[in-house]
């Protein structure tokens, strides 16, 4: 059972829609920013982008991108 009270087929928990919507890949955030995946982990590294870490991988919250993109300088640089 998942937060959204549903398994999957199989009894495995089934993935949570809001949840993937506000978590984005290093992938999609540099395609919606346009700039390269590298730069991404950079800001992640270096503090100014937050971001969870899956395993070895991460995933940026959908409202620190988008943060970014109206230009909202509330982290350090």
């Amino acid at each position: 059972m998942t937060l959204n009270g549903h398994s999957g087929p199989s009894g495995d928990p089934a993935p949570n829609p809001q949840l993937q919507s506000e978590l984005l890949t290093v992938a999609e955030v540099a395609a919606a920013l346009r700039v390269s995946k590298m730069t991404i982990y950079r800001m992640v590294h270096s503090g100014q982008l937050p971001a969870v870490r899956v395993s070895r991988s991460f995933r940026i919250p959908a409202s620190e991108a988008w943060a970014i993109l109206r230009g909202d300088q509330t982290r350090p640089a």
